[in-house]
């Protein structure tokens, strides 16, 4: 079994004052492909400075950045991502960001976002090396792709979809493979191929 680390979203309940930390289950199921076992990462770690020494303790065989939450929305996730992409630079583990996993990748690259329109509960085609159809549920785009990336597709209007590291097994795809009724054969050949 691959232990996967796996960053979660967080949910804030403000009538029951809890922020939660959550992951989709179908993320569990998608990792399942790979033989992953996943390690949710808790968030709260990173307040109490405890995170890189349980990093180190569960030893994982890659990391997944996982959708959800805008940047900004919770410190607490974005510091957490930012120390799950330095613990994968430092041990070159392979990393996924979906979605929002993705737009981290490029904010740790001084990468920003613009907003966009008609990603939101759709589908459409990519262009590029990777090619298909794929959901979408963001509402912003990378501007740009990092200096240490190259792109693997974009949307029909010309956003960024999907981007590899030059030198790193890092990917990153602004879809949900998660969210699909049937997961899609291309998504998990790429997350096998990344995950070796």
């Amino acid at each position: 079994m691959r232990r996967i680390l796996v960053s979660q979203r967080v949910d804030i309940l403000s009538d029951r004052n809890e922020r939660r930390d959550a992951l989709d289950q179908k993320l569990t199921e998608l990792l399942s492909f790979i033989d992953g076992i996943v390690l949710p990462v808790p968030n709260y770690l990173v307040q109490n400075k405890k995170l890189c020494s349980w990093l180190l303790e569960n030893n994982a065989d890659g990391v997944v950045l996982s959708g959800g939450n805008d940047i900004g929305e919770a410190p607490e996730r974005d510091e957490t991502e930012f120390q799950l992409i330095n613990y994968a630079k430092r041990h070159k583990k392979p990393l996924l960001g979906i979605c929002r996993g993705m737009q981290v990748m490029a904010a740790y690259e001084g990468i920003g976002l613009l907003p966009v329109e008609g990603h939101i509960r759709t589908m459409h085609k990519l262009r590029g090396e990777i090619e298909g159809e794929v959901n979408s549920f963001h509402n912003f785009s990378i501007e740009s792709c990092p200096n240490s990336y190259r792109c693997l597709a974009y949307s029909e209007d010309q956003q960024i979809e999907a981007i590899r590291h030059t030198e790193l097994p890092w990917e990153g795809w602004m879809w949900h493979p998660e969210r699909s009724s049937i997961f899609s054969p291309l998504d998990v050949r790429r997350l096998k191929a990344l995950f070796g």
